[in-house]
């Protein structure tokens, strides 16, 4: 089987779902931090603030504290709270992010967003699952 590095599966994954930006992280279970470990899309300002996400902080944190996908219909109307204030610097509407399983074990997130106001559906929530549950083989082989 081809090597596939995890920027280029998660472009793939972005076209697939007609989505601009995306971010795959790592969980540590000792720190309880979600590590960057692909993105794409994400203006430069943000990097720092994603880089390094505490469980239950942010849509990310949130995801693995739920153990469940987190959606946002309109990031930037968004008053959930979910979202880390900064998260608006990504111009992106709407947003989804599911945990990357290995097994029944969630040891990262897959996140993705668009630019437009946009609802994903349960569906595309399985979907992305799905493509969580592949990068956790890539993470596997050392992707």
């Amino acid at each position: 089987m081809e090597t596939i590095d995890l920027e280029t599966f998660l472009r793939g994954t972005l076209q697939q779902f007609r989505s601009e930006t995306g971010t795959i992280h790592r969980l540590d279970e000792q720190t309880q931090l979600l590590h960057l470990a692909a993105q794409i899309g994400l203006p430069p300002q943000m990097l720092d603030l994603v880089k390094t996400i505490p469980v239950g902080k942010g849509i990310a944190g949130q995801v693995v504290a739920q153990n469940k996908p987190v959606t946002i219909c309109n990031l930037q109307t968004d008053t959930s709270g979910v979202a880390k204030p900064g998260a608006k610097q990504t111009g992106v509407g709407g947003a989804l992010c599911v945990p990357i399983r290995s097994g029944d074990k969630i040891t990262g997130t897959l996140g993705i967003g668009t630019v437009r106001q946009y609802e994903y559906t349960p569906e595309e929530a399985r979907a992305l699952e799905e493509a969580g549950r592949r990068i956790a083989e890539l993470l596997r082989q050392g992707a």
